[in-house]
């Protein structure tokens, strides 16, 4: 009986410890690019004015660069994640910056080291609009949205993934010609992303 309790007291450290190695938050950064398209709702009086302009074509599939970094375990991680992209179409020019907060629960499908996940994110969106011939206008806005994608273990250290995500956002922009007023509002309604990520934890 002695033995036994002496043979727990010692193996019970060592499964603890290796529970909080398996379970462990790390460290990680990551390099992301994708192809955003924007819904965008016009004012009433700027269809009027510019014969109902397709500000959805401005952005479009559009190359969506950013960095990411943040703390993940075996079921979860979270992160901090900035974005730039933009587009043109017929004159128009938009620009946008993403400021996100995101937490995903993670998946295992096998022991290969693929994982689904999925989860919300929270941030902020500047818009801008620097169309030809027209003063430029910003608007920061909240954003929320949600995302889901497969992530692959390369190495100890290195993992890839891909995912969609799904941003609803308000931002508003004024689009009005050089010394005159106003022809109506840009709305920034969602934004849909497609993305690979490299993510390297430390």
């Amino acid at each position: 009986m002695r033995s036994t309790i002496t043979k727990l007291m010692l193996t019970t450290p060592l499964l603890l410890g290796a529970a909080t190695v398996a379970h462990a938050d790390e460290n990680f950064a990551s390099l992301t690019w994708g192809q955003t398209s924007n819904n965008m709702q016009k004012s009433s009086s700027l269809n009027a004015n510019l014969n109902n302009p397709s500000f959805d074509s401005v952005v479009n599939n559009e190359n969506t660069w950013g960095v990411r970094a943040g703390r993940q375990n075996d079921s979860a991680r979270y992160y901090a994640t900035y974005e730039y992209l933009s587009g043109s179409n017929n004159g128009f020019k938009l620009r946008q910056q993403n400021l996100l907060a995101s937490y995903d629960v993670l998946y295992p499908l096998n022991q290969s080291g693929t994982q689904v996940f999925g989860g919300g994110s929270l941030g902020l969106v500047k818009l801008e609009q620097n169309s030809s011939g027209t003063s430029r206008d910003s608007n920061i806005s909240y954003a929320a949205g949600l995302q889901a994608g497969l992530l692959q273990d390369i190495s100890q250290r290195v993992s890839v993934e891909g995912g969609y995500r799904y941003l609803r956002t308000n931002a508003t922009v004024d689009v009005a010609p050089h010394g005159q007023g106003s022809l109506g509002k840009a709305d920034l309604h969602s934004s849909g992303q497609w993305y690979l990520s490299a993510n390297y934890g430390f």
